[in-house]
Parts: C-alpha cells; sequence; structure tokens
C-alpha cells in the first residue's frame, strides 16, 4: 500500500525516469564490459589463446595490450559521467517528490479545523513535514528505483553468465533465495525499529519546540533543570532507537556478506576445477568471477538498503496517517450577495468537541447588519467558540449558520474568511516587520494605508518611538514587544482589513485605562456600518454594544439591551453585579 502511493507521486516525473532507466542499462552495459579488457590481457596477451572477438584476432600482442588498456580507461571514464549524471536526474526526481509530498501536507495542515490543532502536538507536526516528508525520496530512490535499475542489471549479468558457463551461473544464484528470506524475516522487526525511532525522534522535537516556546515561563518558575532533565530522556530514549535500528541493519548486512561469501567461495572452488580440467581458461574465470561480484551489487545493495527503505516507510506511513486521517474543512462553492450586508443568523446550532465535550447547545440568535452584539458570560461558557464558528474554524456538530442568508459551509472558505476581519486571543505577532504584521490580511496595502490603520489602534505612538519605526524587526511571537503592543498592532492589523464583519475577542483586556478610552472612540467609528461581534468581560466595552448576549455552560440564556438586562435581574445582572464588586473591591 504505502510503496503503491509511493509510486503515484513518480508519476509527473515519468519523462525524467525513462530517461534515468536508460542512463541505468547504460551504466549497466558498461558495467558488463568492464571485465572483458582484463580477459583479452590474460589470455591473448600473456597466453595463447586467440581474442573470442574475431575483429582482434589478427592483432599483435602489443596492440592486444594498448587496446586493452584504453578500452579500460574509457570504459571507467564513460561509466564514470554516467553515474554522475544518472545520480544528478535521479536526486531531481526524488526532491520533487519531497516538495510534492511537503506542499500537499503542509496545504492539508492549513485546511484542518482547530479541533485537530488544538489536539495535535506543534512539534510533531513539524517533524512530519520537515523529516518524514524526506522519506518519500528515500523510499523511491533506495527502494523502488533499485529494484528497477537491479533488475535491469541482474537480467543482463545472467544472459552473459548462462551463455559463459551455466554450472557456474547456477551455483552463484543459490544464495539469492537465502538472501530473500532474510529480507522477509527481518523486515518486520526493522519496520517496527524505524518507526520506533522516528516517534521518539519526533517527541524530542515536540518537545524542543514547547519549552522554547513557553521559555518566559520556564524561566519564570524556575523549570530550567527540570525541563533539562526531561529532554535528556527523550533525547536517550530517541537515540536509543536509533541504535536499535542501526544494529538490526548492520546485523542484516553483516549475515549477507557471509552469504556472498559462500556464493563467491561455492564459484571459486567450482571454477577452479573446470581450469584444472580445461574447461575453462583463467581469463574467463576472471571475467565470470567480475561478473559474480556485480551480480551479487544490487543484490547486496537492496539487502543493505531494505533497512532504510523500511525506516523510509515509516516516515511516508506517519504523512500519510495526518493525510488520511480527519478530513479538512470542506469548501464550498455558492457565493454571497453583493453587497455584503453581514446579517448572521445561529440557526439552532449545537458543537461538540472530537473528545464528546458539547460546547454549545442549540443556540438561536440573529445579528442584523451593521448591528454591534456583545457576547458575555463567565469563563468557559463558550463565546470563543461561538464566534470561531463563524469562519469556520470549526464547523457545528448540528444547526447551521447563515451569512445574509447563505449557509457558510456552502461558502468558499477564502470567500467568507475575506468577509471577516479577527481581533483574537491571545495577540499573535509573526517574526517580520511592523508593517508585515499590520499588512498581514492585505499584503497589497500601502504605506499609508497601514500607518493610517495603526493610527487608528492607537499604535502609531509606539511604533513611531522604535528605532526603524514601521521597518522594525519584532522577534518570535513579538517577544520584543509588550503585551499591549502586540494587542494594538493585532488591532491595526483588522482595521486594514476593511471587512464588513468584524470580530473582537477582549480587544482591550492588555490596555491600560486611558489607552483603551482612545482606542474605544476609534474602534467606534471602525465599527459603523459594519456588523461587530465583541467578546468582553470589562463594562465600559460591553455599554458600547448595541445588544448584548449572554451564554451560560454553551446556552443562550438571555439577549437584550444592557439597560434591559439589568432590569431584568437575570444572569447578566448577577454576572455585572460580581463584576463590580470585584473591581470596587
Amino acid at each position: 500500500m504505502i510503496v503503491r502511493r509511493t509510486t503515484a507521486y513518480l508519476w509527473p516525473y515519468r519523462a525524467p525516469l525513462v530517461l534515468a532507466l536508460l542512463q541505468v542499462a547504460a551504466v549497466s552495459g558498461l558495467e558488463l564490459l568492464k571485465p572483458w579488457p582484463l580477459q583479452v590481457v590474460i589470455d591473448s596477451v600473456l597466453g595463447d589463446r586467440p581474442p573470442l572477438w574475431s575483429p582482434l584476432q589478427g592483432l599483435s600482442r602489443e596492440a592486444l595490450l594498448a587496446g586493452a588498456a584504453t578500452g579500460l580507461v574509457g570504459i571507467q571514464v564513460l561509466l564514470g559521467l554516467l553515474t554522475v549524471w544518472n545520480n544528478h536526474t535521479t536526486i531531481s526526481i526524488g526532491q520533487g517528490m519531497v516538495n510534492a509530498l511537503r506542499s500537499r501536507l503542509y496545504a492539508h495542515l492549513q485546511r484542518l479545523s482547530l479541533s485537530f490543532h488544538a489536539r495535535a502536538s506543534v512539534g510533531d507536526l513539524i517533524y512530519r513535514v520537515t523529516n518524514d516528508t524526506y522519506a518519500i525520496q528515500t523510499l523511491a530512490m533506495n527502494g523502488v528505483f533499485p529494484i528497477v535499475s537491479g533488475g535491469l542489471l541482474l537480467i543482463g549479468m545472467l544472459v552473459i553468465m548462462l551463455r559463459l558457463n551455466s554450472a557456474l551461473t547456477v551455483v552463484a544464484v543459490a544464495v539469492a533465495p537465502l538472501l530473500l528470506l532474510g529480507i522477509a524475516l527481518m523486515d518486520r522487526r526493522i519496520t517496527a525499529a524505524a518507526a520506533e525511532a522516528r516517534e521518539k525522534e519526533s517527541a524530542v522535537f515536540a518537545l524542543v519546540q514547547r519549552t522554547l516556546t513557553g521559555i518566559r515561563v520556564v524561566q519564570a518558575f524556575s523549570r530550567e533543570a527540570a525541563e533539562q532533565h526531561r529532554f535528556l530522556a527523550g533525547s536517550r530514549a530517541s537515540l536509543r532507537s536509533g541504535l536499535r535500528l542501526y544494529t538490526l541493519q548492520t546485523a542484516f548486512g553483516a549475515a549477507t556478506g557471509v552469504l556472498i561469501a559462500c556464493g563467491t567461495a561455492a564459484v571459486l572452488v567450482v571454477g577452479a576445477q573446470q581450469v584444472w580440467s580445461g574447461r575453462l581458461s583463467v581469463g574467463e574465470l576472471i571475467v565470470f568471477v567480475s561478473y559474480l561480484g556485480a551480480l551479487y551489487a544490487p543484490l547486496n545493495a537492496v539487502v543493505q538498503t531494505a533497512g532504510m527503505a523500511q525506516g523510509a516507510r515509516a516516515g511516508v506511513r506517519r504523512v500519510f496517517e495526518v493525510l488520511d486521517g480527519e478530513p479538512p474543512l470542506r469548501d464550498g462553492s455558492a457565493v454571497l450577495p453583493v453587497p455584503v450586508r453581514g446579517e448572521i443568523v445561529f440557526d439552532s446550532v449545537t458543537f461538540r468537541y472530537p473528545d464528546g465535550t458539547t460546547a454549545l447547545h442549540g443556540v438561536d440568535l440573529r445579528i442584523a447588519p451593521g448591528e454591534c452584539l456583545a457576547i458575555v458570560g463567565a469563563t468557559g461558557a463558550g463565546k470563543s467558540t461561538l464566534v470561531s464558528l463563524i469562519p469556520r474554524f470549526h464547523d457545528p456538530s448540528a444547526g447551521r449558520i447563515l451569512l445574509d442568508g447563505v449557509d457558510v459551509r456552502t461558502l468558499r472558505l477564502q470567500t467568507l474568511r475575506q468577509h471577516v476581519s479577527m481581533v483574537l486571543q491571545p495577540p499573535l505577532v509573526f517574526p517580520g516587520t511592523i508593517h508585515d504584521n499590520i499588512a498581514y490580511g492585505r499584503p497589497q496595502a500601502t504605506r499609508v494605508e497601514v500607518a493610517a490603520a495603526a493610527q487608528t489602534a492607537q499604535a502609531a505612538a509606539f511604533i513611531e518611538a522604535l528605532p526603524a519605526g514601521y521597518d522594525t524587526v519584532v522577534g518570535e511571537l513579538g517577544g520584543t514587544l509588550s503585551e499591549g503592543e502586540r494587542q494594538r498592532l493585532t488591532i491595526a492589523r483588522a482595521v486594514l482589513r476593511e471587512a464588513p464583519i468584524l470580530i473582537l475577542d477582549e480587544p482591550t483586556s492588555s490596555l491600560d485605562a486611558s489607552t483603551e478610552a482612545a482606542l474605544l472612540t476609534a474602534l467606534d467609528r471602525l465599527m459603523a456600518d459594519r456588523t461587530t461581534i465583541v467578546i468582553a468581560h470589562r463594562l465600559s466595552t460591553v455599554r458600547r454594544a448595541t445588544r448584548l448576549a449572554v451564554l451560560d455552560h454553551g446556552t443562550l440564556v438571555e439577549t437584550g439591551t444592557f439597560n434591559e438586562l439589568l432590569a431584568r435581574g437575570g444572569p447578566f445582572a448577577r454576572l455585572y453585579a460580581s463584576q463590580l464588586a470585584l473591581e470596587s473591591g
């Protein structure tokens, strides 16, 4: 199954593959010619036998010697040039296969839902994209291709060897069944060891990624020694697995070498007896022994690379596990009415996570075009899950979400998300310049447009104070910026997008009171004529909303204006009272 799917990636490279096979055929032909100059020297120059090839029979010994020496060098030169050309061709094919598989896996990962990414280890996925995808080149070049090229060489060798001496040929190939039996017996053990080695190495990758991502927490809680201990334990386990795989591969290679030596010894014994009896010349025996080495070479190569190919098979299997696992969000084809008004309807929406936890229970909610809706509720009430269904970070388990009357699942993802601008928590900043971070959603935006968005987000002052202004490069995850500065950059990014739907998840949680007040005034202008959904705990943000929706353990319990909900004395009034008491206390 794995090999068949691997060969499918060879199909786009069928033309260079044919060229590579022709190169192999030429190399095989030259390999078949290599022993014959030596036979001419031994039997016709040093001995008294006439050359087997009739055009050479009238030449002097000196001419035969010169011709044999020239032929030997010429064959080797051509063989070297062809080998280099063949290696370049086959490596190019392998790299193309790696790029195709890697691109497919990377694109697949980007289309998977956030539920998948919430469960998956980032380090493990990085390892699969960068390391495991290389296995397809190893599997093709050290698995499929050697079998094809070795088969061509074996056929040529066997034909000539049978014509030279059928008895010696039978003796020579007697070890082949034992080699194939050895491959069959060791296949499962080497595959299991290779899979374990890759899993352990991937775990080390994940550990390093997790630790470096959370380095602030590690240092803040003085956990450096503990993390170092975990790393050493994981590294030792990985190296032990690698050592076990290497030991199996080398033991298999050593056993193969012994079998080949036994076959060679048997040929020498039988061949020497035939030379003694006059049925075979010394030169012919040398040619046969040379062919014997060439015969065993592809068999030995297949055996020696069997362990490598099994390790590669384990890597390719890990890639296909992701590709064959959770399906990506299905892309639709419907179009939105133009212009997009921004009406959003949650129609009996229920959402369950893969572990069975229900986050939303039958939510019915209509958000009018241009309305500003605040979603409030205690931590874990399902607020962020609810808004994440609009751009289809997840799909509902039941019910549907309509945008201007169209089910969002029928829309093209790119079209849908182009009409939604979001400020998410935590604020994410990419390594790169300030300008590139703000323009991430609109790469074609001008410097003036970027600066205007930063001004609206109350970020212009701190950006212009930086050494290189908008060209300042921020560190990994924006580590060179404060939390509030990162938050303002993400707001500027959303401002620049100019989408008809704006989703703000705690947009002012990391801002001081004066910056928050100025930003909210700017956001009032931004939210005009846009459908806006705000997740907020701060009352200053909630009061600006046209309407409030209150969630409690995934259930929509009430909606209304700020004053209406206070007057009812229900869940929001209690939430408001507890927050007010907390702030005053």
